[in-house]
Order: C-alpha cells, then sequence, then structure tokens
C-alpha cells in the first residue's frame, strides 16, 4: 500500500485566552530520527492522552509514542469552553431513546471520574470544580420548546434538577437577560488547556510525548510507518485520534463536519465590577439553541467567557481580521448581557474547531487489524473524547469493558453528498436553524 500524504495540519495563532491566562510552559521536545515502538498515538487531545495512558495501564512493558502537530492545549481540545457535562443535550422520550441517554451518561460520568481521579493524583491545577451549570432560555417561546421538554425529559431518566425564574436566575448571574433556567448539579468548569496540559505533563514512563511533531505520511499494513519533518516512526498498532482532521489521513471520507466556534474571555473585573453583578461563584451557561444564542461562564478569577458564531469551516482555518469582527460582536453581546460593565472590555478572542456529523455519531472502533480510532466528539470533547480514548485504547487491548458496546450504541457517522451539494446544504441548514432560534439571541 502506498503512503498517505498529510498535507494540511492545524495551526497554532497564539490567541487561545485559556492559555494565554496561564504560565509559560516548555512543550516537549520533537521527533528526531528513526524510532521503533509498540503503539502510537496521533494526536494529543482528549482522545490521545485518554489513549496513551490506557494503554500504558493495560500494557505496562509496551512502549507507547504519542504524537501532537503542535503544542498541548493549543489546538481544538484547549480551546473549548471548559464545560464537562454529563448529560445528552438532547435527549428522546420513548423507551429506545432514554436507554440511550442513560449510557450516555454513563459514558460522559466515567470520563469526569477518569479526570477528577488525574487531577487529585497529579494536583494538576484547573480550576475544576462542580457548580453545575444552567440551561437558560431568552424568550417565552425557547423556554416552552426547549426548557419544558427538557425538564420532562429529565424527570422520566430520573435525573435531578431546578426550574430557575427569571428573577433568581438575575441574581445568581448577574444578569436579567434570561427569562429562566434548568439547573443540573453534574456539570463540571475548567481550564481546559490548563487540564489537557496537566494531563500530558503527567504520563506514564512508558508513554513518550513529541509535540510539534506533524505526521506527513502515513503507510499503513502489517506495521504502520509514519513519517514526521524530523523523524520515522515504525508500529505495531496506531490509535488515531485527530478529530475532523482523520479525513486528511484518508479515514471517515464525506462523513466529518468541521465547524468553528468562537470565543472571547474579558478581563479580570474589579472589586467594584463583581459587586455590580453581583454573583462571586463561578458559573455556566448553555443556551437553549447552540447556534443562534451563546455560551458563557464566570470563571473563578472573575473573568466572562462568551462563545457564540458557530459556522461550517472545512478548511479548519480562520483570519485575524474576522476573529477582530467576532470580538467586537461578542462586546456587544457582552454588554447587552452586562450594562453595567461597559468599561469591561474582550482581552481575548479566538476560534476553535469542532468536529460533528450529520447523524451526531462519533467515529470509534477499529479501521483495520491494527488501528483503531476515537474521532468526531460532537462538541462535547471533554468528556466524550476522554471516553473515547480510553476505550480505543481497551479495545486495541482486548480488555473487556461493558462501556465500549455503550460508544459502539452510539453509531457511525452517516454518509454525507458530495461538493458543493454538502456546502449549500449544511449553510442552508444553519441558517435555517439561526431563523427557528432568533428570539434567543
Amino acid at each position: 500500500m502506498s503512503a498517505k500524504q498529510i498535507e494540511h495540519f492545524p495551526i497554532n495563532d497564539s490567541s487561545n485566552g485559556w492559555s494565554r491566562i496561564l504560565p509559560p510552559r516548555s512543550p516537549k521536545p520533537a521527533l528526531s530520527g528513526p524510532q521503533r515502538v509498540n503503539w502510537v498515538v496521533i494526536g494529543a487531545g482528549y482522545v490521545g492522552l485518554a489513549a496513551a495512558r490506557r494503554l500504558a495501564e493495560n500494557r505496562p512493558q509496551d512502549s507507547i509514542l504519542l504524537m501532537e502537530s503542535g503544542e498541548v492545549g493549543e489546538n481544538a481540545s484547549g480551546r473549548n469552553s471548559g464545560f464537562a457535562i454529563d448529560l445528552p443535550h438532547v435527549i428522546g422520550s420513548n423507551q429506545e431513546e432514554l436507554e440511550g441517554s442513560h449510557r450516555y451518561m454513563a459514558l460522559a460520568r466515567s470520563a469526569i471520574a477518569y479526570h477528577e481521579t488525574q487531577i487529585e493524583r497529579y494536583a494538576i491545577d484547573c480550576d475544576w470544580t462542580q457548580p453545575g451549570k444552567y440551561q437558560t432560555a431568552s424568550s417565552d417561546e425557547g423556554v416552552q420548546e426547549f426548557l419544558e421538554p427538557f425538564m420532562r425529559e429529565l424527570d422520566a431518566l430520573n435525573e435531578p434538577y431546578t426550574w430557575i425564574d427569571r428573577d433568581d436566575l438575575a441574581a445568581r448571574l448577574g444578569t436579567s437577560h434570561f427569562k429562566g433556567a434548568v439547573y443540573t448539579p453534574g456539570c463540571r468548569l475548567l481550564n481546559p488547556a490548563a487540564l489537557v496540559r496537566g494531563l500530558a505533563d503527567s504520563l506514564p514512563e512508558n508513554v513518550t510525548l513529541c509535540e510539534n511533531t506533524p505526521v506527513t505520511s502515513l503507510d499503513t499494513g502489517s506495521t504502520i510507518r509514519l513519517t514526521t519533518p524530523l523523524g520515522e516512526v515504525v508500529a505495531d498498532q496506531l490509535i488515531l485520534g485527530v478529530n475532523a482532521f482523520a479525513e486528511k489521513f484518508g479515514y471517515y471520507q464525506r462523513r466529518l463536519l468541521p465547524f468553528a466556534a468562537n470565543a472571547s474571555l474579558s478581563r479580570q473585573l474589579t472589586e467594584a465590577e463583581r459587586a455590580a453583578i453581583g454573583c462571586e461563584e463561578n458559573w455556566g451557561v448553555t443556551p437553549a439553541n447552540a447556534f443562534s444564542s451563546i455560551t458563557m461562564r464566570y470563571t473563578n478569577d472573575h473573568r466572562i467567557l462568551i462563545r457564540n458564531n458557530i459556522y461550517y469551516n472545512p478548511d479548519m482555518r480562520e483570519s485575524e481580521s474576522y476573529q477582530a469582527d467576532i470580538g467586537r460582536r461578542h462586546k456587544r453581546l457582552f454588554d447587552e448581557r452586562f450594562p453595567m460593565l461597559a468599561a469591561v472590555d474582550m482581552e481575548y478572542t479566538w476560534t476553535g474547531f469542532i468536529c460533528l456529523s450529520q447523524n451526531g455519531a462519533p467515529g470509534f472502533g477499529r479501521l483495520a487489524d491494527n488501528i483503531y480510532s476515537s474521532v468526531c466528539q460532537n462538541a462535547i470533547g471533554v468528556t466524550k473524547g476522554t471516553a473515547g480514548g480510553m476505550l480505543a485504547a481497551d479495545m486495541a487491548c482486548g480488555v473487556d469493558n461493558e462501556l465500549i458496546g455503550f460508544m459502539q450504541s452510539l453509531g457511525n457517522p452517516s454518509k454525507l453528498p458530495i461538493e458543493p451539494l454538502l456546502g449549500i446544504g449544511v449553510r442552508a441548514r444553519l441558517a435555517w436553524e439561526l431563523w427557528c432560534g432568533r428570539k434567543e439571541v
């Protein structure tokens, strides 16, 4: 089989606010020269870090190489909004859908438990807390169409929640923008870049992490052969954890949808500004309609995060000028929600790339006798990516784990139309979502 050439890689534009508020970190050395290992894992995000650690636990005598094209925490895993969500975004009401939700929750909660174990064991400072989250609506229609069905489905799952009315919510969040919210207690909040850095810097001894090491060619067969700018790798088995970039490696062709999501992080609020909004505890808000409204965080160090403007971006590239425009848009949205904080600017604005599938299924499982994957987390990378990485490693090692079946039950990414029909269809569907959720802005 001829080698697959890879020419498209993530770009670190150094804009990620989560990283920029952290102390400087020295990356691990890039791969140099020839290497022979038992396992190679490509991608040091949530999937790759979990897969490498689980491989080391399952096979402590094996050599494991974890390869990252850039620096840990600077790609998608470190650019999300910092929610470790334990509940599915969409819950069905029939028995089969409810059983699927229970399986999903088991996967998410296994990932949360994994993170909490690592954070405690290695003293990872990543602002990990459990304040829960607020699922909000800005309009009466949003309450009726999203939050009321959500509460009925939580009842069916026997999951705890609290309805928060407008006045109580304003006191909790410091903004009267929302009509109401459903509060659920299980969500954790974190600085995602700090978590990924901490996991990368505490790997087992038989895992070697190489940063700034893009794979430029992949040759598969009875052995795996990789080429990088400064070296070559021969491995017995491969786990692929590169999300939407899996297509560049020749897998999941016409099955993955790369989207961009933009976020801004304010400067730290002064003591007087904190008094103006009236809340000291950190909180997280997810909207009834993720495409039209905004996700928000109030962090432990008194910053406010706004994430808005999710759109189809197959090139997985964004310009500085567009990010500047987004920063101004985020400032307007911020001012609408917190008019008493007009002097507070957005200190950082960045773009992160998420991978969706048309049917919401992950790209998980065995691709060949010695190749496994966990990609396409459908914007829930902290939990679904972590669970997928652990379970890909268990599957590759032949470990009997009930959760492998749970992950497989989520299905496989469905086939997509060819371009330009795909782009036309995706953008039309997005426009429809924005129109339907126009009152939720």
